[in-house]
C-alpha cells in the first residue's frame, strides 16, 4: 500500500542556544503525535473522570459504553498508547433526561482531562433522532425546533476551544422515516425535510462556534447519502467533512469494498472521516440479519477463533483506510468489550481489561510501521540533517517542530 501521502521530509537545522549550527552532533528525534487522527469513543472515562451519572436518568458514557471492571489508570494507559482523539457521547436523551439538568459538568471535566493529555475530542451527535429525552414528546414542531436549535448552539458555544469537533447531524437519510420508537425529531424531518435539517444543524453549530469542524455522519452509505450530500452542497450548505460508520457486525467488507467506497465519496473533494468501525472478535451476525440493534443477545463473547480473526482484519483494514489519501481520520467504536454497544466483541480489550491481539497489531501500526521511536541521528557540518516520517509532530534536541505538507526545512534550537 502506498504511503507516500502520508510521508513527509524536512531538512532540520539545529542551532546551539547562541545561534551557532550544532556540527557533528548526535541528537535524539522523536516522534510525538500522528497528524492522522486515531481515534476510539471516550464514553469510558465519562464515569471514571467525572463521576456517577446525575441528572435523573442515565447520562453521557452511561448511554452507550461505561466501562465497569478498568480502572483509571488501565483505561488510560490502552487508550493513549494508541489514540489521539476521542469521540464523547452528547446523545440529548443522555446529556439532558430532564430538561434543564444536563450533564455538562461530568463532559467538560473529561473532555478537559483527555485534551490535557493531548487527545483532540469529538462530540456526537449534535442532533439525532435516536437517544432522544421523553420530555421533547408531545410538544409542537416550532418549538422542538426551537428548542434543538438552542441546544446545537448551546453545545458548540458552551465547549467552544475544548471541543471544536462534532457530528453536526446524524444518520439524515433515515431520520424522516424512521419508525423504531417515538421521537420528536422525526416528526421534525418529515415536516421540514432533510436539507432543511442538515441547516439547521450545521448553521447553529457554526453560529456557536465559528472555528467548529462540522461533520455530516451516516451508516447508510447508499447512493441515497450520495444524492443528500449532492443535495446539501448544491444548497450552499458548507459541510467540512464526510462521516462514513463502517460497523462490521457481519464480516469484515474487504479492500475491494472499502475502496470503492471511498472513491465514491472522495469526488466530493472533501475530507472523509470513518466516525464508526468496528470488527468483532466473536461470532458473526447472520446475514440476514438488516437492521444490527435488531440483534441482541444474552451473550456474545470474545473468542481465541475470532481474536485472530479481528487481529487480520484490522490490520487490513486501517492499511487500506490510511492508504487513502481523502480519509482524515478513523474513529473506532470500543475500547473494551465490557459495556460495548448492542453487547458485541468489538473491543480492542476484552471485559477484565486484558488486551486482545487486535490491539497489539493495530499498536504495530501506529506506533510501530507508521512511528519514528526515539532514533539518534548525527548532524552535519552545518547543523543539519534529513528528517522523513509521517506527518505529525517530532522533537529533536528536546524542541519540538513538525512535518507537514509543503515544508521542506525547519530549523530549532537544541534545548
Amino acid at each position: 500500500m502506498d504511503m507516500d501521502h502520508r510521508i513527509g521530509e524536512v531538512a532540520l537545522t539545529v542551532l546551539t542556544a547562541d545561534g551557532r549550527p550544532l556540527a557533528d552532533q548526535v541528537i535524539t528525534v522523536e516522534q510525538r503525535r500522528h497528524d492522522f487522527a486515531f481515534g476510539n469513543i471516550g464514553f469510558d472515562f465519562v464515569r471514571l473522570v467525572g463521576g456517577p451519572a446525575g441528572g435523573g436518568g442515565p447520562a453521557g458514557g452511561d448511554v452507550f459504553g461505561g466501562a465497569g471492571r478498568l480502572t483509571l489508570d488501565a483505561l488510560a494507559d490502552a487508550f493513549l498508547g494508541l489514540f489521539n482523539t476521542a469521540t464523547l457521547p452528547f446523545y440529548w436523551g443522555g446529556y439532558e433526561p430532564v430538561r434543564g439538568r444536563t450533564d455538562a459538568r461530568r463532559l467538560e471535566a473529561t473532555a478537559r482531562w483527555l485534551a490535557d493529555r493531548g487527545v483532540t475530542v469529538k462530540g456526537h451527535p449534535l442532533v439525532w433522532h435516536t437517544v432522544q429525552p421523553d420530555w421533547l414528546l408531545g410538544l409542537g414542531l416550532d418549538e422542538v425546533e426551537k428548542l434543538t436549535r438552542a441546544r446545537v448552539r448551546e453545545l458548540t458555544s458552551g465547549f467552544a476551544g475544548l471541543i471544536d469537533l462534532w457530528d453536526a447531524i446524524n444518520e439524515v437519510v433515515i431520520m424522516p422515516v424512521f419508525a423504531n420508537g417515538d421521537n420528536a425529531i422525526t416528526p421534525l424531518a418529515r415536516a421540514r425535510g432533510r436539507i432543511a435539517m442538515v441547516r439547521l444543524a450545521f448553521e447553529e453549530a457554526r453560529a456557536g462556534n465559528p472555528k467548529a469542524t462540522l461533520v455530516l455522519n451516516d451508516f447508510d452509505l447508499s447512493s441515497a447519502y450520495e444524492i443528500l450530500i449532492e443535495g446539501v452542497l448544491e444548497a450552499g450548505i458548507e459541510i467540512d467533512a464526510i462521516g462514513l460508520q463502517t460497523h462490521m457486525h457481519q464480516g469484515y467488507r474487504g479492500e475491494e469494498y472499502m475502496a470503492a467506497m471511498l472513491d465514491r465519496f472522495a469526488r466530493y473533494g472533501l475530507p472523509l472521516h470513518m466516525t464508526e468501525t468496528t470488527l468483532l472478535s466473536g461470532h458473526l451476525m447472520p446475514p440476514e440479519i438488516e437492521d444490527l440493534n435488531d440483534y441482541q443477545i444474552s451473550s456474545w463473547p470474545s473468542t481465541p477463533e475470532g481474536e485472530e480473526r479481528q487481529a487480520e482484519e484490522i490490520v487490513r483494514h486501517y492499511r487500506s483506510l490510511v492508504g487513502h489519501p481523502a480519509v482524515q481520520s478513523i474513529n473506532y467504536w470500543g475500547i473494551t468489550d465490557d459495556g460495548a454497544w448492542l453487547g458485541a466483541p468489538v473491543g480492542l480489550l476484552r471485559s477484565d481489561g486484558s488486551r486482545k491481539p487486535s490491539y497489539d497489531a493495530l499498536a504495530g501500526l501506529i506506533k510501530g510501521e507508521w512511528w519514528l521511536p526515539p532514533t539518534p541521528m548525527r548532524t552535519g557540518p552545518d547543523g543539519t540533517l534529513t528528517v522523513r516520517g509521517f506527518l505529525g509532530d517530532y522533537t529533536a534536541a528536546g524542541t519540538a517542530f513538525a512535518i507537514h505538507p509543503g515544508v521542506s526545512a525547519v530549523t530549532v534550537t537544541a534545548s
